[in-house]
């Protein structure tokens, strides 16, 4: 009798310490979860447009990024001001002038807008990429959005293409691709050089595809400025 209990008890023994090593390996995987959220969630901030420098290639180049031209503070990382809602405009009914703002997020009636600063701090001449990703989309509503870029002065409006024609819409330049719609190069940028950009996003009335089915869509996407894209330039 005494045996089948003294077995019976390290039957116990081994069944608990089983658990508590159950427990604490499931309080690990939570902890590390928590811990990849909390880094997720600061990134994203709730889902703000923001604006990325690829920090290997800052440190390379000595390419900074900086929102106000007076202070020139290096910012890895700019979050844009978002707007409660966004109804349809025209293209026409952006400022002419928006381009001319100092720094920082200056949103109107219907349009996120942001300026920004790149400025070569390095000693060398560098090629740069710079991209708009889209990482989700609700209700279709990238039919009918507008990324309009400013760079040193020069407009580039990029959209999806016409479903019927496969052509770009008018005054546009057709989406790199459904993930990528915006991907271009600024080349020789030297020593000493400071580019002035600015980012307008916008849904575009005149779309053929801004229709009532795009109501309440959503959109969440992102800029990188990258120093190279292999696959673009073979």
């Amino acid at each position: 009798m005494a045996k089948t209990i003294k077995a019976k008890s390290k039957k116990l023994q081994r069944r608990d310490l089983l658990i508590k090593r159950i427990t604490r390996v499931i309080i690990i995987l939570f902890l590390i979860l928590l811990f990849f959220y909390i880094i997720i969630g600061s990134m994203f901030k709730g889902g703000r447009f923001f604006i990325a420098v690829d920090p290997n290639f800052s440190l390379e180049t000595g390419i900074f990024m900086y929102d106000d031209k007076e202070i020139k503070n290096n910012k890895p990382l700019l979050y844009v001001d978002e707007i409660d809602f966004m109804d349809n405009i025209s293209v026409n009914w952006i400022p002419k002038d928006i381009g001319d703002h100092p720094g920082g997020s200056h949103n109107g009636q219907n349009y996120i807008a942001y300026t920004f600063y790149l400025e070569n701090f390095g000693k060398r001449t560098v090629d740069y990429w710079y991209e708009v990703n889209i990482e989700d989309v609700i209700k279709n509503v990238d039919e009918a959005i507008r990324f309009m870029i400013i760079l040193n002065g020069e407009t580039n409006i990029y959209a999806k293409e016409n479903k019927t024609t496969k052509e770009a819409e008018p005054g546009t330049i057709k989406f790199f691709d459904k993930n990528k719609p915006v991907l271009a190069k600024r080349e020789l940028m030297k020593s000493g050089d400071v580019d002035k950009l600015t980012i307008v996003i916008f849904l575009e009335g005149d779309d053929p595809e801004c229709t009532d089915d795009i109501l309440g869509g959503k959109i969440k996407a992102h800029m990188r400025i990258v120093e190279s894209h292999l696959d673009q330039e073979s």
